[in-house]
């Protein structure tokens, strides 16, 4: 189960993305995304895609990891297109069953939704598998400084999401474990209905709530020992300035954006 979750993953490497500011990632992901939702076309929704597949290609990530991260949406995928296959009329009829039918147009507008959903979790995967817990940290908090002036505590809810996303495999990693030591013991998770599959989880509920309870604790504890407080201001190693490439894509990311809103793509 661990090895299918790729969010909060980080690789290595020194790809060009790799490289880039965490803010400039953060935001290029955030005007991809307001793209993505704005284009009306097929041709532009193709072309976003074929360059998410270029850009992951760039970063020397194996595609096996993008592909574990549209494992868990899979399930929305297929609803979204049974949702539009049968309920969205219009066009020519391609297949009828006594009063049902699946007409072209609910199969253009249900395989544009999977092609835009699909982009956006390879695009969200491409920051996250190439930027570092600490950096997505510093990035989000960067973004939440014009809050502190309504009193949020920008710092502690940037650190907060950073512990979350770093502890996602962590916890599958430790359900896991407590699952092969409940087969051994004679616990049987793979038969019966998916009510009995469900119910033959509860017994990994408590412990697994006791063993993320007790790596909390334990953070708590070695993030107060390295001087960690809240409240105090916080600095950092190495100062993170942008480079001239981070304002080069920053540029394309809004020349894209001008074209698709110009062109109505």
């Amino acid at each position: 189960m661990s090895r299918s979750i790729t969010l909060g993953h980080y690789l290595p490497g020194t790809s060009l993305i790799h490289r880039l500011n965490p803010r400039v990632k953060i935001l290029a992901l955030i005007i991809i995304l307001i793209l993505l939702f704005n284009l009306n076309t097929y041709s532009g929704l193709t072309g976003f895609f074929f360059l998410a597949m270029a850009l992951i290609a760039s970063t020397k990530v194996p595609f096996r990891y993008f592909v574990r991260g549209i494992r868990p949406i899979i399930y929305i995928i297929v609803f979204a297109l049974v949702i539009y296959l049968f309920f969205t009329k219009g066009g020519v009829v391609l297949f009828r069953i006594g009063f049902v039918t699946v007409e072209s147009e609910g199969v253009r507008e249900g395989f544009f939704v999977i092609i835009r959903l699909i982009s956006l979790v390879l695009f969200s995967l491409m920051v996250t598998l190439t930027t570092t817990p600490l950096s997505l940290t510093y990035g989000i908090s960067y973004f939440l400084k014009p809050f502190r002036y309504i009193g949020l505590p920008t710092e502690e809810v940037a650190m907060i999401m950073a512990v979350a996303l770093r502890f996602i495999p962590t916890l599958m990693e430790e359900s896991q474990r407590l699952m092969r030591a409940q087969v051994a013991r004679g616990a049987d998770f793979g038969s019966g209905s998916i009510f009995r599959k469900a119910k033959s989880l509860i017994p990994l509920i408590v412990p697994l709530f006791v063993s993320a309870f007790r790596r909390a604790d334990e953070l708590a504890l070695a993030m107060e020992a390295r001087g960690y407080r809240l409240g105090a201001k916080r600095t950092r190693m190495y100062e993170d300035l942008i480079a001239p490439i981070d304002w080069a894509v920053l540029a394309i990311v809004l020349a894209l954006l001008s074209i698709t809103l110009a062109f109505n793509l």
